[in-house]
């Protein structure tokens, strides 16, 4: 990501903000787990208001189950822009906030969670993990191509790294399906989620 342009305002000492988001689809018949902590995840979200020191440590949290997960990871992509204008970046963040919101199923309803929701439902096999983060600086395993298994897990990797170094300054995880109960199909992750690349 980094140009003459790019250059230039390091020199002028302007201020580098990355913006980034990755898709991460996983399937098989135990990745139920990984949306109960999804789930715990958005409800410690809603429940400190969008605390970024909150959001941070349940991004580590989503970040770790999805290391120790890899045997299922399925496809992935990722997509992001470098900013010299706060607000520009700001925008940007905004745009990926709805557009993940949008996506197949991918709203939780934090409300609504109980306990008992496990003994009821049909088991989930299909879940995609949307990350959307903003820093400052420049992170290389995040400025690349994630749709590789290595790749991946450096970028995972990143992203804790940026919680642990106070350097994010927005965090966003959206996922699809959103709650116990629901099913994404192989034909609805087709339809709305087309930049999937297979891993």
């Amino acid at each position: 990501m980094s140009s003459w342009r790019d250059r230039m305002n390091q020199f002028s000492g302007r201020t580098r903000y990355v913006v980034c988001r990755l898709f991460l689809h996983l399937g098989g018949e135990q990745v139920a787990p990984l949306l109960g902590t999804l789930n715990q995840v958005a409800i410690a979200a809603e429940r400190d208001e969008g605390d970024l020191q909150t959001l941070g440590e349940g991004l580590v949290e989503v970040c770790q189950s999805l290391l120790q997960s890899e045997m299922y990871w399925q496809s992935a992509a990722n997509e992001g822009d470098v900013f010299w204008d706060e607000g520009a970046a700001g925008d940007y963040v905004n745009g990926l906030f709805t557009d993940s919101a949008q996506r197949y199923l991918s709203q939780p309803d934090v409300s609504a969670t109980r306990k008992d929701d496990l003994l009821v439902v049909p088991v989930t096999r299909n879940i995609i993990v949307m990350i959307a983060v903003a820093f400052e600086g420049e992170v290389p395993e995040l400025e690349s191509d994630l749709a590789d298994i290595s790749a991946m897990k450096e970028g995972l990797k990143a992203l804790i790294n940026l919680h642990y170094q106070d350097a994010l300054r927005a965090i966003q995880i959206h996922f699809s399906p959103a709650q116990l109960g629901d099913e994404l199909t192989s034909d609805q992750i087709l339809v709305n989620f087309p930049e999937l690349i297979p891993l």
